[in-house]
Order: C-alpha cells, then structure tokens, then sequence
C-alpha cells in the first residue's frame, strides 16, 4: 500500500493555512481594540485640554445684596461654549448666598440661573442675595448668628458646560468672599 504523500501534504498545507488565517484574525482584533484605547484615551486627553476655566468673583453691593461675575477665560481653541449652567452648592445643605429669585432666570430657591452661553474673553454678571437664617436657629439674634457663621467664608459653585459635538464639563470651583467686618450694635 502506498501512502499518499501529496495528499498528506496539502491537507497539512491547508490546516496550517487556517492556524496561521486564525493567528492573524486575532492579531488584527486585538489591534482594533488597542487602537480604539489608544483613540479614547486621546479623546479623553483633548477634552481635559479643553477644559473650560473661569474667572469668577463675589462685589458687594448695597445692604443684603451681591453680585457674582463669571467671566470665561479660556481655552481659546474652543471659542465658546453654547451651554453654561451655574448652581450654588451648599457645604453642609444650607448657603448663606443664593441667586436672586426671578433675576437671571433664578428659581425660587435660587440655587441655579438659566442656562447661558459666553464667548472666551465675555463674562456676566448675576444677582446675588443672602439668605435669611434658618428656622432650627432660635433666639432674637440668630440672624446676626447665621451670618457670622459664614462670614468670609468661600462659596462653592458647580459650572456645568457643553459644547455640541463634545461631552460636558463639569467644573467645580471656591469662590472668595470680600473680605467683610464683623460689626456689632451696642445698645
């Protein structure tokens, strides 16, 4: 009986064929997906890059009232955003600020504003008030009392951007209180 050596070979031919055609489809899909976490990594990076950044301060005004100017300073390689949204964050659930209710498109509780937009270099201003003392304090001096608690202490604001075609931002920030004394009436 003679052994076939040409069938033998081509049969082996052909099974390494399909070894080597499954090496190189996993090779190329472990390719694509190095590729893919290569690009999300990029995309990733190129969105901190363009983080937006603020310059935001708190003027004093007349009596209980404050204004808050934000200002966006950069990065110029976006231009603008389309969509800004302001909040005030409480530290402990209470704030001694809030936005004027009715001003700015401020809800009653005065914790956001309306949605906004701003063009790199532009700012606004927004209507602050001080809130009054919460009803757990008691006594006739608890609002002098409310108020020391949070004298020249910072504010924490949350900005929240978009931009479309790009995932929002969300950019937490302290802002300093002018510097304020501490008065008292001598009766």
């Amino acid at each position: 009986m003679s052994i076939p050596w040409g069938d033998i070979a081509t049969f082996s031919t052909a099974a390494l064929s399909a070894v080597a055609t499954v090496g190189a489809w996993l090779a190329a899909h472990r390719s694509a997906k190095t590729a893919d976490t290569v690009a999300r990594i990029e995309q990733d990076r190129w969105h901190a890059d363009l983080l937006p950044r603020f310059q935001i301060t708190i003027e004093h005004a007349e009596g209980d009232r404050a204004t808050l100017s934000v200002r966006l300073v950069g990065p110029l390689s976006l231009c603008h955003r389309d969509e800004i949204r302001l909040k005030v964050v409480p530290s402990d659930g209470l704030s001694r600020l809030r936005f004027t209710p009715g001003a700015d498109g401020a809800g009653v509780a005065g914790q956001t504003v309306a949605p906004f937009s701003l063009q790199v270099g532009t700012g606004r201003p927004f209507s602050l008030e001080r809130t009054r003392a919460p009803l757990r304090q008691r006594g006739e001096d608890r609002d002098r009392r409310w108020r020391d608690d949070w004298l020249n202490k910072p504010r924490r604001l949350v900005l929240t951007c978009g931009r479309e075609g790009f995932k929002t931002w969300t950019v937490p920030c302290e802002v300093a209180v002018p510097e304020a004394t501490r008065a008292r009436r001598l009766d």
